[in-house]
């Protein structure tokens, strides 16, 4: 809902919000303002599939993630939605002639490679079904496939308003932090149109929300 809010304040396109609830959708307002509904979305389904629904698409920007809940399912939900269903997606996006992928992902994501695994925040976040796991595979495959895309890491998402400002790295640099939804629906809004993002890693966070000892080197030279 953040993220079409922005993209609708920061017009300039047309947008379709693919759904899996449209009463829901429509509850929430997410229609408001012109936006399209394309509903009863679900990523699970085959990319076939999905390619057709996405045809005359120009920006795909992705922010689907499993919700914990069952906690001997979440295993199974985490590769069905972060795994699977990112990789149906990009199939799909790149199927129907999309030309950029924008997608949500999570700080610590490829933590093994970054030295990290030990680290408390990649411990507690990958105990949810492996997710991390699950989404390094999705970004992998993204990267892999020939469509241009922007992959957004995020730190712990906080529901307030923001209370610092903003720092974007590359990847593999943050292993702890936290950011306010509405920064990150910012941040997503603008990859769809960026030039410069085009092919890049970002991560993102509040300054000052780091836990002790694991403050990016040379951070300062990081805020947005």
């Amino acid at each position: 809902q953040l993220v079409v809010d922005e993209l609708r304040r920061r017009g300039g396109a047309d947008i379709t919000a693919a759904v899996r609830s449209p009463e829901k959708a429509t509850k929430l307002g997410i229609d408001k303002g012109g936006v399209a509904l394309l509903p009863n979305f679900d990523v699970t389904a085959t990319a076939d599939i999905l390619a057709e629904r996405m045809k005359n698409t120009d920006v795909a920007v992705v922010c689907t993630g499993f919700v914990p809940g069952n906690p001997f399912k979440m295993s199974q939900a985490a590769h069905a939605v972060d795994n699977e269903g990112v990789v149906h997606l990009v199939d799909a996006a790149k199927a129907a002639g999309v030309k950029r992928v924008v997608l949500i992902s999570s700080i610590l994501t490829d933590g093994r490679a970054m030295g990290a695994a030990d680290s408390p925040g990649f411990k507690i976040t990958n105990a949810f079904g492996g997710v991390l796991d699950e989404k390094l595979v999705g970004e992998k495959h993204l990267q892999a496939s020939g469509v241009e895309y922007v992959i957004v890491r995020p730190a712990g998402l906080r529901g307030e308003p923001p209370k610092t400002a903003l720092i974007a790295t590359p990847g593999n640099v943050m292993a702890s932090g936290e950011v306010s939804r509405e920064l990150v629906a910012r941040v997503m809004a603008e990859s769809a149109f960026a030039p410069g993002a085009a092919n890049k890693i970002v991560e993102i966070a509040e300054e000052g929300t780091f836990a002790p000892g694991y403050t990016p080197e040379g951070v300062e030279g990081s805020l947005v």
